[in-house]
């Protein structure tokens, strides 16, 4: 049996005790053909949820079984399951559990005050956190052991596992025995990731012991650097990602575009629900789910998608109905995924690992950006190997050690580029920039805000006349060798109760006596936040002076359509066959309610002209899974070719000689 399949269910079974009825309706055969008739080939099923029940006999934790439970559900899914070559990796929650959070308080986490944090004694929910440095790790192991002795395991998906800091005194003793001051936020932070590391090592031993082949995953909604610390405890990562669920449209790519160089596979997670986990009788819009699962496939990941089954056990078809119509398309584009690398040329260096929000809208800005302008980029940490990537972008808060000054200064050297934007490339404590290479003298904050871009040398698409830059830069000089790309203008003066002009920001009223952007040598630097403020409002500007200075590092696109900018193209390469696999999705989120994005219509796209960079001889283009044959004309470095219409997503297979 496969250990990571293409086409998943994460089943929730989130199930109160004043529920009646768990599992009544419950008919195995039902519940596995309609699996099977939706292309579903593996399926996450509940041990025991937040709820704190099990959903299964068990002779350890018989007062854990849930006290309205009519059948042994957990095991007669998975038989029924198995006997249709459907994998079924098994859930155990483990930092929220309410039914243990009411008899084992002192297991719980404390915070600095004293007190529990998460739900409130009289609030509903059962977000308390366990701690794990406590005995309470001891019952997971007992739980698992259990679980991986009795029943037929596939995997495990251990949910909610998180460094969590704590003040219980057994964290106290403990940060003191290593040297630690428990007073020092930092430091509780520190220890937490040591525990963190310490329990997913104990509890991944003790599933392998039991079931060498068994996958582990460790979840707590979110994959980044730390991860690279610990990826040694986790058979893959799962990309828990709902965009109608709090992570939205960008999460996923910037979440994948890292993950998937972490030596391990990757799985993204999405959901049925119309907004997020226990949304009872929702859909998503089949055009949605197509697009998340198609996206997850172009980056390079297998797909997940969440479900939650109805306390009497009772599958829904309509559910599978449309989840079974997102499964076909994967289950026809798998031929060109399986041992498919991304073909890339860039390099994304991600604020995370600076102790920067998992989501930095810097990241967001230049993923998007990126996107949008088509091009196959990573993103990367300090860690990773800089020597497949042409280009290296440092967006707006990248700060430059020593040790990394180095790295980056042996790859501009080796024939490599940098762009970098505002803060990025400063020395950690912000008293200059580390590296010379990118040709400017840090003065200090810029003085004027907004100010305003002249393009100048980057002016491809723009007029000769100022742009507004929102966001407050850097006053900067270029160093002596450096070109000067663009430059400032200063408003009048700065905004404020003593002068103030029209509803917003004073016009432009005289030259700056910084520059806009600097190139020298192989490397470009932009003196604003470029990024954080395309993720703020998205100016076109910000954009194109970003396209156009790509442009003098990376001449030649790795591949470029003329399509709309809401069009992704993911190229990817599968060695073994020697074939390019060129994704192509044109789907458009849209901000229908308040809350978050939709996609609802898929509007298709025809003549699709495309030019690709081809190391090699081509014999052939086709359309896949179509298997049509279409015309390609060579060209100096690659081919060109036209795809007659695509209609949400389309791959286009070239072969190599």
């Amino acid at each position: 049996m496969n250990r990571l399949r293409y086409r998943q269910i994460h089943l929730d079974f989130h199930t109160s005790e004043d529920v009646p009825g768990i599992g009544s309706e419950f008919d195995a055969d039902e519940f596995a053909d309609t699996l099977k008739a939706a292309h579903v080939n593996s399926i996450t099923c509940f041990s025991r949820c937040h709820h704190g029940w099990i959903y299964h006999d068990t002779e350890k934790f018989p007062e854990r079984r849930h006290p309205n439970l009519e059948c042994n559900l957990l095991k007669e899914q998975i038989e029924a399951c198995h006997a249709r070559d459907i994998r079924v990796p098994i859930y155990i929650t483990v930092q929220w559990d309410l039914f243990t959070s009411r008899r084992h308080p002192e297991w719980l986490v404390m915070d600095e005050n004293g007190g529990h944090p998460g739900t409130k004694p009289f609030d509903a929910g059962f977000y308390r956190r366990f701690c794990l440095n406590s005995d309470y790790v001891n019952f997971i192991e007992e739980q698992t052991t259990e679980v991986c002795e009795t029943l037929e395991v596939d995997g495990i998906f251990f949910d909610i596992v998180d460094s969590t800091p704590c003040c219980c005194w057994k964290c106290v003793q403990g940060m003191i025995t290593d040297g630690l001051e428990p007073s020092n936020a930092a430091h509780r932070a520190q220890y937490a990731d040591a525990v963190l590391r310490r329990f997913q090592d104990r509890l991944f031993k003790v599933v392998r012991s039991r079931r060498p082949d068994a996958t582990v995953f460790f979840n707590a909604g979110h994959v980044g650097p730390r991860h690279r610390g610990m990826i040694g405890a986790f058979s893959h990562l799962e990309l828990e990602s709902l965009p109608s669920g709090g992570w939205g449209y960008m999460h996923f790519p910037v979440a994948q575009r890292y993950g998937r160089n972490l030596g391990v596979a990757t799985l993204g997670m999405t959901g049925k629900f119309h907004t997020s986990w226990g949304d009872f009788h929702s859909f998503k819009n089949p055009a949605a789910l197509e697009f998340e699962c198609l996206n997850m496939l172009a980056l390079g990941a297998r797909c997940s998608i969440g479900d939650q089954l109805h306390p009497s056990g009772k599958i829904c078809k309509h559910t599978y109905d449309l989840i079974g119509g997102a499964y076909a398309k994967v289950e026809a584009a798998e031929p060109w995924c399986h041992g498919a690398e991304p073909v890339v040329e860039i390099g994304l260096m991600t604020p995370e690992e600076f102790a920067a929000p998992r989501l930095h809208p810097a990241a967001i800005g230049a993923t998007r950006m990126l996107q949008e302008l088509q091009h196959q980029f990573d993103i990367i940490d300090s860690k990773s190997d800089l020597g497949k990537y042409k280009v290296v972008v440092l967006p707006d808060e990248i700060p430059v050690s020593g040790e990394l000054a180095r790295k980056l200064s042996r790859y501009v050297a080796g024939g490599g580029a940098i762009l970098a934007s505002y803060k990025s490339g400063l020395k950690p404590d912000g008293s200059g920039f580390a590296m010379p290479e990118l040709g400017v003298e840090y003065k200090g904050e810029a003085e004027f805000s907004p100010d305003f871009i002249v393009p100048g040398k980057l002016d491809a698409g723009l007029a000769d006349t100022e742009y507004v830059m929102y966001l407050r830069g850097l006053s900067v000089e270029a160093l002596p060798g450096a070109e000067v790309l663009c430059g400032m203008i200063k408003p009048y003066f700065n905004r404020t109760y003593r002068h103030f002009c029209s509803h917003r920001h004073a016009p432009a009223g005289g030259v700056a006596e910084y520059p806009g952007a600097v190139k020298n040598g192989n490397c470009v630097y932009f003196m604003h936040p470029i990024f954080t403020q395309y993720d703020k409002c998205a100016p076109l500007w910000c954009k194109k002076l970003v396209r156009n200075a790509i442009s003098l590092l990376l001449p030649e696109q790795l591949v470029k359509a003329e399509a709309p900018s809401s069009t992704i193209l993911a190229l990817n390469r599968q060695p073994e066959w020697r074939k390019l696999v060129l994704h192509v999705l044109s789907y458009v989120p849209e901000r229908r309610g308040r809350d978050f994005d939709v996609i609802e219509d898929v509007v298709p796209i025809f003549n699709v002209k495309v030019r690709l960079r081809a190391d090699g001889d081509v014999t052939g283009v086709s359309l896949v899974p179509q298997g049509a044959a279409i015309d390609f004309e060579r060209i100096p470095g690659g081919i060109s070719f036209t795809i007659p219409k695509v209609e949400g997503h389309q791959m286009v297979s070239v072969q190599l000689g």
